[in-house]
């Protein structure tokens, strides 16, 4: 079901289009949280800092894979806006054909280096041989990743946030249910929670491709619509490229960041990934919240309803900082008991007062994600991403940065307050560079205006 957000208020539209994302993203969370307590649980701390021990470099690959699907689907959300169907199915087909590239190359390439990455990661070799197959297989699993993400990406940039959400329950039982089998019956230990994980995005990528072809018209592609256009790859790649790369940029610091974190041996390791849990979780309806407006964005850019784009930021902005209060307070004050969810055995006593010193510090600063997502998505949605990618820059300097010079110091403290330096430094650059980028599309609006009155 398409929906077309250049029409009615927009505060219900982003929201009626933002809570089915929300919902996906608690949902993934909530099979992530109960991944981490079935690994934990049945496979100890040993196998939850195995699988959590290379998680930034998951978040750097997926996190591009993610990106350069989103990218592509902006100037697919901007012809819909338009109301030019056949020049936005040409887009859809060519995004399609270049994500099957990038799912050969990035695939190849990740499965040659994960050895290498164990390593720069530091590993602890107590761990390196459930680390390396769990993250060998999660690998493997990348073209699936890919054709789920471009698929509902398009659904998005229709205004269809309901479907994908759908797809995401049926993959996350059957995840859920694999882990069990494959962990507590199969004995497949941390290689087995990869498989479930692989398995389920490839069901749910394949339902998804079935469900367009069968019942979205206006994603039909007709003969003459089924044909490789170089500048629209080109154009492609400039939106897509730029946004993978955002991702990737801002997990090179997280990279720096856990690699300094192992360093510092497995209760922090463990604590550390118990606590990124309840993160993740909690900062799922900033992401919902921001690609809502940046979709907003898109399709009102496309339609030339510029005003409509300023009311949508400012919608995000309201609702994401005042949420970002109210969870920040959860997670401090309860933070501890939340982390119990994932820890046993005779070291969750260290493990616990580790990932409750971390959420204690993030709490505090939540409220800034609620800036920073919505501008920088905003700033992708109405096309410049090449801007966008530079708040990616500022992370990753900030937490490198923390991580070389204060983690020597001051230990796990100093791995506290990492993420919120990146955030704050991302925010110094990318609000202004939002408002200057709106402003250029409004000059370029008025001076179409002038040209055709002339």
């Amino acid at each position: 079901m398409t929906k077309n957000m250049t029409e009615g208020k927009p505060l219900p539209l982003i929201l009626q289009f933002a809570l089915p994302l929300l919902l996906g993203n608690l949902l993934q969370q909530t099979y992530n949280i109960a991944d981490a307590a079935i690994v934990g649980n049945i496979l100890g701390t040993d196998g939850l800092a195995a699988v959590s021990a290379s998680s930034s470099v998951q978040f750097l690959v997926i996190g591009f894979c993610i990106g350069i699907c989103s990218g592509f689907a902006i100037p697919v959300a901007q012809r819909f806006g338009a109301n030019d169907h056949v020049n936005m199915r040409e887009y859809i087909f060519n995004a399609e054909f270049l994500t099957a590239i990038f799912a050969v190359v990035i695939t190849v390439i990740c499965a040659i280096l994960c050895p290498t990455i164990l390593h720069l990661l530091k590993t602890p070799d107590n761990i390196y041989d459930d680390a390396y197959r769990y993250l060998f297989v999660i690998f493997m699993g990348i073209p699936f990743t890919l054709l789920y993400n471009i698929l509902s990406s398009v659904l998005r940039a229709v205004g269809d946030s309901r479907t994908p959400f759908i797809f995401l329950v049926i993959s996350t039982v059957l995840n859920i249910g694999m882990d069990f089998l494959f962990i507590a019956i199969f004995e497949l230990g941390c290689m087995g929670a990869g498989l479930a994980t692989i398995i389920a995005q490839g069901v749910s990528g394949i339902i998804c491709f079935i469900y367009i072809r069968c019942k979205i018209p206006v994603l039909r592609f007709d003969k003459n619509e089924k044909r490789l256009n170089g500048h629209i790859m080109g154009r492609l790649m400039i939106m897509g490229v730029p946004m993978g790369l955002q991702y990737s940029i801002t997990a090179i610091g997280s990279m720096v960041m856990q690699s300094a974190n192992n360093g510092l041996g497995d209760i922090y390791i463990s604590g550390f990934a118990a606590a990124a849990r309840i993160k993740q979780l909690s900062m799922s309806p900033f992401d919902a919240l921001a690609t809502g407006v940046s979709t907003f964005a898109s399709q009102n850019l496309g339609a030339a309803k510029l005003r409509r784009i300023n009311q949508g930021i400012r919608i995000g902005y309201v609702v994401g900082v005042a949420y970002g209060i109210a969870i920040g307070l959860v997670v401090i004050f309860f933070g501890r008991n939340m982390t119990m969810l994932f820890v046993s055995g005779e070291k969750s006593e260290a493990v616990l007062d580790a990932s409750s010193k971390y959420l204690a510090a993030l709490g505090k600063f939540f409220w800034v994600i609620g800036l920073l997502n919505t501008t920088r998505m905003t700033t992708q949605g109405i096309g410049y991403s090449m801007r966008a990618i530079l708040s990616g820059v500022f992370e990753m300097v900030a937490r490198i940065s923390v991580s070389l010079i204060f983690v020597p110091i001051y230990g796990y403290t100093a791995i506290c307050y990492t993420d919120q330096s990146a955030w704050i430094s991302a925010c110094l650059y990318i609000i202004p560079t939002m408002f200057w980028c709106l402003n250029r599309e409004y000059k370029k609006h008025d001076a179409r205006n002038r040209i055709d009155a002339a």
